[in-house]
């Protein structure tokens, strides 16, 4: 009998096709690294530099973005062990507290976290593929922007066709089973973090600037070009004070706290493994640790990546980089116009290997939400190539239609709907991994009897580590990105009738049967 995601408590019926156990340790390790790496490491360096306005400040947000990430990495392992079934993240929240929980997860993930970063990434790829091919434009029309209110429009230029030629290429690929998806994986896997290594090595031994390196490492904390952090509600405005990074420690606090936005999300993904566990040989086992070695093999290249702006560029052009393109910069600084070549060739790389992960792992979410009838009934059966191939196809629509979804803007520019969506759901995704490692206490004291082929490492202290400081970041975005993080928890709240709805038509099943 395959897989079914979910232990006695969550009966299902039996399936035609059966999981493919395909992944070993280095395909889940591959999986973890290639869906952490997509573009972030190359651009948010910029945003990062603003806020918090120093070298040192730059290197210590990526340092404690490490910490959290392989801190949660080895927490979550305890999880993974006990529970090695399709879906990850969404079950270890069903066991340790409610199907509720689980399901608002689950809810989340399909609607922004997973399936924005995918449209986010496609649109990078089809982005850099235009910096060779000019052709490929954000203001080529295939189709010009029809407006359907006064903030939202709907389009295709020849750049958002490539992306969606990319959602449905890949798409297709992964349904043509699991063995040629982590293949594909593997590959692109290794080509990027080559890439990345080859971007680190460039930037210390050959466009190394000796006068940067000197300012930037003698003045490793002195505060320049900072932006201003003030709080998020008019009310808060006569409490709270508007600070930089250049305003004592508590300034500098807040910068690191909002700053970790953008390195949290670069750094995303690496519980991806989770989602495919009834694929991994031996999941008791490879889950844990391909997290564990995806997650400090990808947070080492990052911590070099910066280290090696800092080698050479001067912060300022760090912090003003043409469209935060740092990596380009820094290449562009030794090569000319070949710098710019070579980066895009590289990103181009890295997006289309990132969201091959992605796109693996986010539609068993789906399945199992669907196996425990909380999600389209078709979605939580597998195709003959053992893979969910219905889930595949909604993620896949549901992709397009975010990348097709425009915003208005007050100048009559258009932007991102997804993008928008990302912004508010980094506070969400904080909130379920907080409640995830909190979910270890949870059955360590209601299911003590369960297996645990691996223990959190450093419990209780590593865990509690994770807790009280995403909490705290959460804290600040509260008060410091109110609307941001607002409208993130509003998404979470939304899920609430939607669970209820899909609930109702479980019982309804269950007595019509």
């Amino acid at each position: 009998m395959a897989d079914v995601s979910s232990v006695s408590s969550h009966p299902v019926t039996p399936e035609k096709h059966e999981f493919v156990k395909a992944i070993g340790l280095f395909d889940g390790t591959m999986i973890v690294a290639g869906s952490m790496i997509g573009s972030g490491i190359f651009i948010v360096a910029a945003d990062i530099a603003r806020q918090t306005g120093s070298p040192g400040g730059l290197l210590i947000t990526w340092i404690l973005t490490g910490i959290l990430t392989i801190a949660a990495a080895l927490s979550y392992g305890e999880l993974a062990g006990m529970f090695p079934h399709a879906g990850g993240q969404y079950v270890y929240l069903r066991e340790a507290f409610s199907p509720l929980w689980g399901f608002l997860y689950g809810w989340t993930l399909f609607l922004v976290i997973q399936t924005g970063t995918i449209a986010a990434v496609a649109i990078g790829f089809a982005r850099y593929l235009g910096v060779l091919f000019p052709s490929i434009s954000p203001n080529t029309w295939v189709i010009p922007p029809v407006n359907f209110s006064s903030h939202f429009a709907v389009s295709l230029s020849v750049q958002q066709l490539v992306a969606v030629l990319m959602i449905i290429f890949l798409t297709y690929l992964n349904t043509r089973g699991v063995r040629l998806g982590k293949w594909i994986q593997n590959i692109f896997t290794s080509a990027k973090m080559l890439s990345l290594l080859g971007l680190i090595l460039i930037c210390v031994f050959v466009a190394r600037n000796a006068s940067a390196i000197a300012d930037n490492f003698t003045h490793l904390w002195a505060v320049r070009g900072a932006n201003w952090i003030e709080p998020g509600l008019g009310f808060l405005k006569g409490i709270m004070p508007t600070v930089t990074a250049g305003s004592g420690w508590y300034g500098l606090l807040l910068a690191l706290a909002v700053a970790q936005v953008g390195s949290l999300f670069s750094a995303d993904a690496w519980n991806n493994i989770g989602f495919t566990a009834a694929e991994v040989k031996n999941p008791k086992r490879d889950v844990a640790l391909s997290m564990a070695f995806g997650t400090v093999i990808v947070i080492t290249l990052y911590c070099l990546a910066n280290l090696a702006y800092l080698c050479a560029l001067p912060l300022e052009q760090i912090q003003h980089a043409p469209d935060d393109r740092v990596a380009t910069a820094a290449l562009s600084a030794v090569y000319g116009a070949k710098g710019a070549w070579m980066m895009a060739i590289a990103i181009i790389i890295s997006t289309f290997g990132c969201n091959n992960g992605l796109i693996l792992a986010g539609s068993r979410v789906a399945y199992a939400m669907a196996r425990d009838g909380l999600f389209f009934r078709a979605t939580g059966k597998l195709n003959d190539k053992g893979v969910p191939g219905i889930a595949l196809l909604y993620q896949g629509i549901w992709i397009v239609v975010l990348i097709l979804l425009r915003t208005r803007k007050a100048d009559g520019t258009y932007g991102n709907l997804y993008s928008n969506l990302l912004d508010y759901v980094v506070f969400a995704a904080l909130l379920f991994y907080v409640l995830t490692i909190l979910g270890i206490f949870v059955l360590r004291i209601r299911r003590p009897e369960l297996e645990r082929p691996y223990k959190a490492f450093g419990y209780p202290l590593v865990p509690l580590l994770y807790i009280v400081a995403a909490t705290g970041i959460m804290g600040v975005l509260l008060l410091y990105e109110t609307q941001t993080a607002g409208m993130g928890m509003l998404i979470v709240l939304i899920g609430l009738p939607v669970y209820g709805w899909w609930a109702w038509r479980k019982d309804a099943a269950k007595g019509q049967a």
